[in-house]
């Protein structure tokens, strides 16, 4: 730990951190845990992501009127997500506010009623939540394309869950399914700002360190990828394609080499994908590759949308693309340049109190310690052209590749050469 960066472990093994930023005027607290959609049967799917819609509906002392109203009282920001691995429930507000903001996020946490009135007004806002995403299909073809890559794993399922799921949740369900996974050794409590650590674990250590730990987390159950092609039809103006491979779990060591890869290729206006297909092709608006990383594994993907008569030329661009990186060298401008632009863009979010947070707690969860990005940055200078070009190879090979199709297309015949090119 950092002179300014201070952790503390309560008895029953929730985690406390804290960051300090004398300079600002604001803290940013989350409460973090290392449970989420991945965690859930395909009967549960959907759960964490209730739950966390749930926290904010009243407590044994408030309203869920009362919360909203306190946190605008303070001027301050509160919201919460699910993703596939955590729950992460935060709050930002002007360090003067630091004891109230506690308060509440500590009220909703632990003494949440999970009213069955209140879930029934909920649920057709979840549904209507999913039929937003469907209704986007950039967002959506991402939802499908997971389902493609992890097939029948949990990592495949949607954060949302199944509208038939959610409708038929109860409120006994909903809290079983809480207590059950919110166990104190899986809790993180992260802040960052101005505010000192021992006022901060004094604010929320007594009431935290009342959780019980309960039995049977389940097991993540590692996934194989799936090598197929699959095409959803709708009628689009667009075809949105995702191209899914191998990817690497959080902390393997090649993820500075595999950050690197995917910026050259399209993590920004001057990769490679970004200036073939957008800039000297005129074929797509959105264009970009994309990581995701879990605990035991994890995925590369690249993202297009495209005019139907495109899709075919786009397509084999992006095959081509993959397999230019596997046989040629990555110059040295191009890795200087994607050196700079990932530090950058590290060091530049770092000047956030919610960026600082949500690393706090994410190094707590994946490393068990605080990773200074002085460490990260003398690691991503390290990579070398040779480091990229072995990785492209391992990675971008015929029978680890997805594909996902969505958009008036009919077949998935003309692009089952796409996983043999």
């Amino acid at each position: 730990m950092t002179a300014v960066t201070k952790k503390t472990i309560l008895g029953n093994g929730i985690r406390i951190l804290t960051h300090q930023m004398p300079h600002v005027h604001s803290v940013s607290m989350g409460v973090w845990v290392n449970a989420g959609a991945r965690d859930e049967t395909p009967a549960e799917n959907g759960l964490s992501h209730l739950i966390e819609h749930m926290i904010f509906k009243g407590t044994t002392k408030r309203s869920s009127f009362q919360i909203a109203k306190e946190f605008d009282a303070i001027g301050g920001h509160t919201n919460a997500f699910t993703s596939m691995e955590n729950t992460c429930y935060h709050a930002k507000v002007m360090d003067t506010h630091l004891a109230t903001m506690t308060e509440i996020l500590t009220d909703i946490f632990l003494n949440s009623r999970f009213n069955q009135d209140e879930l029934a007004k909920e649920q057709p806002v979840i549904c209507q939540e999913i039929g937003m995403v469907e209704d986007s299909p950039e967002e959506y073809v991402h939802v499908l394309s997971a389902e493609n890559y992890w097939g029948e794993n949990s990592l495949g399922q949607s954060i949302l869950g199944t509208r038939e799921n959610v409708l038929g949740f109860n409120a006994v369900t909903v809290a079983d399914f809480f207590h059950h996974l919110y166990q104190p050794d899986r809790i993180v409590i992260a802040a960052a700002g101005n505010l000192g650590h021992d006022r901060f674990v004094d604010l929320v250590g007594p009431a935290f360190e009342t959780i019980e730990n309960t039995n049977g987390f389940p097991d993540r159950r590692a996934p194989e990828n799936c090598s197929s092609v699959a095409v959803y039809s709708r009628d689009l103006e667009q075809v949105h394609i995702c191209c899914n491979t191998r990817g690497f779990p959080i902390t393997d060591p090649r993820r500075y080499a595999f950050s690197l890869l995917s910026t050259v290729l399209g993590g920004n206006m001057s990769s490679r994908l970004f200036q073939k297909i957008r800039e000297q092709r005129g074929l797509a608006y959105s264009v970009y590759s994309f990581i995701s990383s879990y605990e035991d594994t994890g995925i590369f993907g690249i993202y297009a949308g495209v005019a139907p008569e495109n899709v075919a030329e786009a397509t084999d661009l992006i095959a081509k693309e993959l397999q230019r990186i596997k046989k040629t060298t990555v110059t040295s401008s191009e890795l200087h340049a994607a050196r700079e632009f990932t530090k950058g863009s590290l060091l530049l979010a770092a000047e956030s109190v919610d960026n600082q947070m949500v690393r706090l707690a994410q190094n707590e969860i994946h490393f068990g310690r605080y990773v200074p990005i002085k460490e990260i940055v003398k690691r991503i200078d390290t990579v070398t052209e040779t480091d990229i070009i072995g990785l492209a190879d391992l990675i971008f090979q015929h029978d680890q590749v997805a594909l996902t199709i969505l958009g008036p297309i009919s077949e998935d015949k003309p692009f089952k050469d796409f996983l043999t090119t």
